[in-house]
Parts: C-alpha cells; sequence; structure tokens
C-alpha cells in the first residue's frame, strides 16, 4: 500500500470514528454516563493507526474511564476536558512504551483527540445543565406545595384559636367554682393542660404559615449558637453525643427575630441529636458572605430516603417513630426562615447523615 493510501485509509478511519462517537453522544443521557464514555472509548480506538494496541483513558471529574484495566509503561498524548471554560479532566491515547516510540503517534490522531475531547466537554455541560433544571424544578413543585400547605395551616390555625381559646378560658372559670383536689377539679385541670398543649400546636402552624408577630433586630448569630450548644450540653451527654462547633468569627450580625432565631438553632440541634447514633458527631457551622448568613447543621444518622426529601418541611410529617415526635418542628423552622426572607434545605451528607443548610439575608 503507497503512502497516499495509507494515508486517505487513515482519514476515513478517523472520521468514521468522529461519525461513531457524535451518534453516542446525541443519545447520551445523564443516567448512563459511564456507558455513554465507555463506548467512546472504544470507538475512539478504532480511528488510530494502531487500534488494537491503542487503549483510551477517559478521566473527568464524574469517572474516570479506560478500556484497559491497568495502563504501566506507556507513553501517551492527550487533549484537555473542559466545561465551561474550566479544564475538568482529559482524554489520553495511549501505546506500550516497549513496542513504540511518541513519533508512532500521528498528528492526525492529536487532532482527532483535540475534536472528541470538545465533544465530550460538550456533552458534560448538556448534562449539568438538564440535571440543573431538574434540580431546580424539584425545588419549585417542593416550594409551591409548602406554599399551598401553608395557606391551608393558617386558615386551620385560626379557626382553631377562638374555640381552643374558649376551651380554655371556660375551663379555668369552672375551676374556680370547684373544690381544690377534688375529682372534678383534677379533670378540669386536664382540660386546661390539654388545651394549652393544643394552643401550643397552633403556635407551630402558624409558625410554619409565617402568621407569627415578629420583633426584629440586630442579632449577633454567634452567642445565640453557643447558648443553645451550653443549654443543650446536658442532652449531648446523655445522648452520648459529640459535637464540634466551626466558626472562625466572633460576630455574625443579621437582622432577626432573636426569639424566632434561637427555634432554629434549638430545633436543628435536638433533631441532630435524636437522629444521632452513640459517639456520633453533630457539626455546627457558620460563615458569612457580603449579603448572607450561613448556618450549617450535619449529624451522622441515617439520613433520609429520596421521599422524605420531598416531604421532610411539611408539617405533622415526621421519620421518628410514632409518640416520639409531633412532625412539627422542622415546619415551624421552615415557616421561620421563610418569614426572615432566608431559605432552608436538607440533603444527605456525602459520607453519612444529615446536612441542613440554612441561609439568612443580613
Amino acid at each position: 500500500m503507497n503512502t497516499t493510501e495509507q494515508a486517505l485509509q487513515e482519514r476515513l478511519k478517523e472520521l468514521t470514528c468522529l461519525y461513531e462517537v457524535s451518534s453516542i453522544i446525541v443519545n447520551a443521557n445523564a443516567e448512563l454516563i459511564e456507558d455513554t464514555l465507555q463506548a467512546i472509548a472504544f470507538s475512539i480506538k478504532k480511528g488510530f493507526q494502531f487500534p488494537t494496541e491503542t487503549e483510551i483513558e477517559i478521566i473527568t471529574n464524574i469517572v474516570t474511564i479506560s478500556t484497559k484495566d491497568t495502563l504501566r509503561n506507556t507513553i501517551s498524548i492527550h487533549a484537555e476536558i473542559s466545561l465551561f471554560n474550566e479544564v475538568k479532566g482529559q482524554l489520553v491515547a495511549h501505546l506500550d512504551s516497549a513496542k513504540f516510540e511518541t513519533v508512532n503517534f500521528l498528528n492526525e490522531e492529536q487532532l482527532l483527540l483535540d475534536n472528541i475531547a470538545m465533544k465530550i466537554g460538550n456533552l458534560l455541560e448538556r448534562l449539568e445543565i438538564q440535571k440543573n433544571e431538574t434540580s431546580l424544578k424539584r425545588q419549585m413543585e417542593r416550594a409551591d406545595r409548602l406554599g399551598i400547605l401553608g395557606e391551608i395551616t393558617a386558615g386551620i390555625a385560626h379557626e382553631l384559636n377562638t374555640p381552643l381559646a374558649n376551651i380554655l378560658g371556660f375551663a379555668e372559670l369552672l375551676k374556680d367554682d370547684l373544690t381544690p383536689k377534688s375529682k372534678q377539679s383534677e379533670d378540669v385541670d386536664k382540660i386546661i393542660k390539654n388545651a394549652i398543649f393544643s394552643r401550643e400546636v397552633v403556635k407551630k402552624l402558624m409558625f410554619f404559615a409565617c402568621e407569627m408577630p415578629q420583633e426584629m433586630k440586630s442579632v449577633n448569630l454567634v452567642p445565640n449558637i453557643k447558648n443553645a450548644i451550653n443549654l443543650l450540653d446536658a442532652t449531648f451527654r446523655k445522648e452520648q453525643v459529640k459535637y464540634i462547633v466551626k466558626i472562625e468569627e466572633e460576630e455574625m450580625w443579621l437582622k432577626a427575630d432573636p426569639i424566632q432565631l434561637t427555634q432554629i438553632i434549638f430545633n436543628l440541634l435536638i433533631n441532630a441529636i435524636y437522629f444521632s447514633p452513640v459517639n456520633g458527631l453533630v457539626t455546627i457551622e457558620a460563615k458569612t458572605t457580603a449579603n448572607e448568613i450561613i448556618l450549617k447543621i450535619s449529624d451522622e444518622g441515617i439520613g433520609f430516603t429520596t421521599d422524605d426529601l420531598n416531604k421532610i418541611f411539611q408539617p405533622f410529617f415526621t421519620t421518628k417513630p410514632t409518640g416520639d415526635g409531633s412532625g412539627l418542628g422542622l415546619s415551624v423552622v421552615h415557616g421561620i426562615v421563610a418569614s426572615h426572607k432566608g431559605e432552608i434545605t436538607a440533603e444527605n451528607n456525602i459520607n453519612k447523615g444529615a446536612i441542613f443548610t440554612v441561609i439568612l439575608p443580613k
């Protein structure tokens, strides 16, 4: 075969390779990204001068793919994979250094790698955008559901307030007419006690619906966190749960209702303690940005299922056993954060447990 025929054959192989890779990319989806990159890697081999001797490696921030399990003593050429103008990986072609030299790679093969690396980068960008759009859509749907629940809850709370106030008022009047420590007086005490408990439930519902009045002040978050930890220190020790505080600043000022701010910290810490195993670690972090304060509380518990994450801030939803929780703690926190024009999110920790992130404007 003469040189011209050989060159034409190599160009044909490269064009065929590009067509095959483009076809794979067109049909790619996020769920099968590893399989997609694997198929691309084996297709690239066909475009090289020594297809059976060439091994391809695709290194990305998601996954690393190779056409051979181990690559040792090789010579290589590579192309950078960029996402949104940042280098996030490499596309590498290898040859056995015992059989080949760098000159055995053709200039056209480097151009082929550059071209495919750009296509892989475009693919990963597209999948990242789709992932972000799906996440945003899910957050908006969750916010809509919580907004509707808030309106319903506010209506229920207002409707219950008046009869509860009447029950409590008349029960207290009735008690005044009864003999102290009598059976009837003890029964009325039970009515009063349960009416007060019900009123607290209504108050929590109103917190969720952002219906509670607020006294906004300039508050330093750091002492509030330290005070909450000090007050819960006995609970930490009783449950054999450790904690660590990661706050570098002594002052983190924001505009907030001091009592409601304390409720946020308390509820999240109590929740973290409850779900922590013996000798588990609760981490409390806080930092400031130009316009916001970010509070993170994480634990080493069991974390959430996907279904739990979609319902975690809904009133009366709880992952605790029956009798251990009313399902209002996190919905109250959500209501308070929302009333402060902030944002709260829940997610699973990469290793284990859950992370709650609260972002509040200054």
